[in-house]
């Protein structure tokens, strides 16, 4: 009888800690490369927007990697107040030429900041919020594409969180570290005042062939990672998944 019961107990405990593994696996996967803590790794940390209808979604042409589209959204920035937070976990910023792509959250960390840097990403502080990011970015990416002015003041835009995306740690071909992804994919809130009215410009620009900055593809094509003469970038698959499905595009520095 106590055999039975001591089975019954170790039993239980071993089904806890596995189904406890199991619920944790995504934290546990950022505290393994703690292990090994001489080595550094990459971090990205950005927020990306989904405008789709129909099964199509919309793409904008990027300049630093041209003949290519991505979803609207980018890197976001951490603030001022959050340097000596980051300079604390080891963070150092990757550095870029061109001025408005400074105080980017990307970047890299000792692999036992990792975990971290991730808490830290997690809780909304010290960083642009996901409107912040995605109204920023929105306006800077249609100059780019050739549309500054579309008619709709971007800060009566809001939008709404559809999924986080923790990817990776990965290995980098040809590189010595591995990477870690961390993203925000947001849908504009139809609630918002502007929201339905950008929808439905970026709609009838991206159906507009005479308009090469946007574009609307299937999931196929992002799948694919190509429509026609247009290669689509690789995280264009967040918009409906949790992880990349082709291999980065090189960009101009």
């Amino acid at each position: 009888m106590l055999e039975e019961i001591l089975t019954g107990l170790i039993v239980s405990a071993l089904g806890s800690g596995a189904a406890g593994l199991w619920l944790h696996r995504r934290r546990l996967r950022l505290l393994l490369p703690a292990l090994r803590p001489g080595r550094r790794m990459r971090v990205s940390a950005a927020v990306l927007l989904r405008v789709q209808d129909d099964g199509g979604y919309v793409l904008f042409h990027s300049p630093r990697r041209p003949g290519s589209y991505g979803p609207p959204g980018g890197v976001a920035k951490y603030s001022a107040g959050a340097r000596r937070h980051l300079e604390r976990l080891g963070f150092h910023e990757e550095p870029r030429s061109q001025p408005n792509m400074r105080h980017d959250l990307r970047g890299f960390v000792p692999s036992r900041a990792l975990a971290g840097f991730a808490r830290w990403w997690a809780k909304s502080e010290g960083r642009e919020s996901a409107a912040e990011c995605l109204r920023r970015e929105l306006e800077e990416e249609l100059a780019e594409v050739g549309h500054p002015d579309l008619g709709v003041d971007l800060t009566t835009v809001d939008f709404v969180a559809v999924r986080t995306v923790l990817d990776g740690p990965h290995r980098v071909p040809g590189r010595s570290y591995r990477q870690l992804r961390l993203l925000e994919v947001c849908d504009l809130d139809p609630a918002s005042p502007g929201a339905a009215e950008l929808r439905r410009l970026l709609l009838e620009l991206a159906d507009d062939p005479a308009d090469g900055g946007i574009i609307r593809v299937s999931a196929y094509d992002i799948e694919y990672g190509r429509l026609d003469a247009c290669y689509i970038q690789p995280q264009s698959a967040y918009l409906f998944g949790a992880r990349r499905l082709n291999a980065d595009l090189p960009i101009l520095r």
